[in-house]
């Protein structure tokens, strides 16, 4: 039980740790360092390469999201069953749903919009629709990774005081 209880736990540090890492490390020092070094192109580069790191990192959070859910149930049926399974398990699973969507759905709508504009859709007139649905795509993914990292906290309190 010991060990599943660790998996369990591992998996949501991974996430939690990667998703605060991304937010308030990577993505401020990708795009200072690269438009620093490259006043005309930097923004730019620093979304590109942004963006490929935040999709692989969406892997790095399926796996973490499946791992947690394994590891719940396995404890659940090899007994005894955590206390709040239910609801820990909603959480987790909500949280993976929520990456699933961010994944799959918002960093691939937010691709299509920089392929078709071809330069930063900052770049674009402030009523452009392109740059409108950019920004708020941008927003939204900001937004579910913040819940994301709510739940994880949660989470992880919870099974700190437990224990």
């Amino acid at each position: 039980m010991l060990a599943l209880r660790y998996v369990y736990v591992l998996a949501l540090a991974l996430w939690l740790g990667g998703m605060v890492v991304l937010g308030a490390v990577v993505a401020p020092t990708t795009f200072q360092v690269l438009q620093a070094s490259a006043p005309a192109t930097g923004r730019l580069l620093g979304g590109a390469v942004f963006g490929a790191i935040l999709a692989r990192f969406h892997y790095v959070a399926y796996g973490a999201g499946t791992l947690a859910l394994l590891a719940l149930a396995a404890m659940a049926l090899l007994g005894p069953r955590p206390r709040g399974f239910a609801v820990r398990s909603s959480i987790v699973a909500v949280m993976l749903l929520v990456a699933l969507y961010s994944g799959f759905v918002v960093l691939r709508e937010v691709d299509a919009i920089q392929q078709e504009v071809g330069a930063l859709p900052s770049t674009l007139p402030a009523g452009d629709a392109r740059r409108v649905r950019f920004d708020e795509l941008h927003q939204r993914s900001t937004q579910l990774m913040m819940l994301n990292i709510v739940g994880a906290l949660v989470l992880l309190y919870w099974e700190a005081r437990e224990h």
